[in-house]
């Protein structure tokens, strides 16, 4: 029995890594985040494409990617290369032929989904999902593993343990480290807008590039000590960490602002 299992495990090992980036309240503050830095026009539009939605806004579409292999198995399937791209084993630099072969991948995802959203001679239907799409990924490449290693599947194979508690380093980052804070998300918001106070802003109408905040994700996980020593997780790392992690929450909130303003009526 356990031979003949064999040849399943080894696939399974070959498949993508599941594409869970922040979780869901991750994705959710990201949203949030940006919301509030939306002009009026771009929430009108918004407001219109996302009404009939059960949660009709940013944070109630902000984990909708994630939820389609429940809800919609084949765009699940379709989509699912949409939430990564490997960077690590190429020195962290973009090469969309290397990269993204097919333009498969989360940094043509977003060039895509955007440029739909941002025609209004399509249908409302199309433009709607490309907004629900561009909510999630632009938040996906902001997680430095979903731009880290091919060969560990954006740590998803590396095991850690905090406060006695197994995981991999993929989901730590995902949600565990973010937990340490105790916070409801209400009070993780308010922490994070006034992080994003602190934080210096360049003016609005910058160039909005997903391969280079691709780029920057990747160049986190290259850094000396992400990958720990050893596999139980101490709160050094949780100290040192979780800062960097919150820095790229707020900026994926600013990013997925500009986006959107850049791709709605102004």
């Amino acid at each position: 029995m356990i031979r003949a299992l064999i040849p399943l495990l080894s696939l399974l090992l070959l498949m993508p890594a599941p594409a869970m980036a922040w979780g869901r309240t991750g994705h959710r503050l990201i949203a949030q985040l940006a919301e509030a830095q939306l002009t009026p026009q771009a929430r009108s539009a918004i407001d219109q494409l996302l009404a009939g939605e059960p949660d009709p806004s940013l944070a109630g579409v902000a984990s909708w990617a994630d939820e389609l292999r429940g809800s919609d198995p084949d765009l699940g399937k379709r989509s699912a290369r949409w939430h990564y791209v490997n960077l690590g084993e190429n020195g962290c630099r973009y090469a969309r032929l290397l990269d993204c072969r097919g333009d498969d991948c989360l940094v043509e995802a977003i060039q895509a989904q955007t440029a739909i959203l941002a025609d209004p001679r399509n249908p409302s239907q199309e433009r709607t999902q490309a907004l629900k799409f561009l909510v999630h990924f632009v938040g996906d490449v902001h997680q430095p593993l979903h731009a880290g290693y091919a060969r560990d599947r954006g740590g998803n194979t590396v095991q850690v343990n905090f406060n006695g508690k197994g995981s991999n380093l993929h989901s730590f980052w995902d949600s565990g480290m973010l937990a340490t804070r105790g916070l409801s998300e209400e009070a993780y918001l308010q922490r994070l807008q006034s992080l994003a106070v602190a934080q210096p802003t360049q003016r609005r109408g910058r160039a909005l590039s997903a391969a280079r905040w691709a780029e920057h994700s990747c160049r986190i996980v290259t850094q000396p000590g992400f990958y720990p020593a050893t596999a139980k997780l101490d709160q050094d790392y949780v100290q040192i960490w979780l800062p960097v992690a919150e820095q790229s929450l707020v900026q994926a909130g600013r990013h997925l602002a500009d986006v959107l303003i850049a791709a709605l009526p102004r």
